[in-house]
């Protein structure tokens, strides 16, 4: 009975046709439904390309040198870009790119300041310099605190050569100062000037690094890849003079 009045009920009753979309609905239909993984793909194809790129420039340009800068604050841009120029001049085509680049990374750590960024940024900039250090990318060092950077990481090698095992070395028998080295000292640096707070602050390059101390990574480990002789000649160079 319940079947009958079912049949009657939807005697004239048909399902609706579907009408064929028009190839422009069936375009809209898609992007309707696919836009964002359109979209998401666009966006890592974009990434893919750019950092393929950055490769691309960074193996052009790879540094024969690298120095890093540990101090309180980064070095100006003025004062680093000239000091990389100048060093250049007294280094070799170690890589056989021919051209002979010094790439100087400031790792600043601002150890006097309270403030919360600051000692944000001073983390950052610590664990890039633990990064550094684990992979071997600079081969000096110019330091503002000699004895408590080997104090904390035991990484320097000694002005003889020798390389000190765990505690044995304080840092001091590692480093020679900046203005103790005629080379260094007799840098052509320019000045600088950098803005801060409105106000211009400025000054003689040399001025800044005559107190810092030249050091060199001491390598214990992974030596068959590293230029040895071509960094020796490199400390030599820099040196050159020294009264230590």
């Amino acid at each position: 009975m319940a079947s009958e009045y079912w049949n009657q009920k939807f005697r004239n009753v048909h399902p609706e046709e579907k009408r064929p979309l028009t190839p422009q609905e069936r375009r809209a239909n898609w992007w309707h439904y696919h836009k964002w993984h359109v979209l998401a793909g666009v966006v890592l194809l974009a990434l893919a390309a750019d950092l393929g790129w950055s490769i691309l420039r960074s193996r052009q340009n790879l540094p024969d040198y690298q120095v890093a800068y540990v101090g309180d604050y980064s070095l100006p841009e003025d004062t680093a870009a000239a000091l990389e120029e100048a060093l250049a001049a007294l280094g070799e085509d170690v890589n056989g790119d021919g051209q002979v680049i010094v790439h100087l990374v400031s790792y600043p750590l601002l150890e006097e300041s309270g403030s919360e960024e600051d000692a944000m940024y001073a983390a950052a900039s610590s664990t890039r310099l633990m990064a550094d250090l684990e992979v071997g990318e600079s081969a000096f060092f110019l330091l503002e605190d000699p004895e408590g950077f080997q104090e904390g990481h035991q990484i320097l090698r000694r002005l003889d050569g020798s390389l000190p095992e765990a505690g044995e070395s304080d840092g001091w028998d590692c480093v020679l100062r900046w203005g103790d080295c005629p080379v260094l000292a007799g840098l052509a640096l320019g000045e600088y000037a950098y803005s801060v707070a409105g106000e211009t602050v400025s000054g003689e390059s040399q001025a800044l690094l005559e107190d810092l101390y030249l050091a060199r990574r001491g390598y214990w480990r992974g030596t068959e890849e590293i230029p040895a002789a071509a960094y020796d000649a490199f400390w030599d160079a820099l040196t050159e003079g020294a009264v230590s």
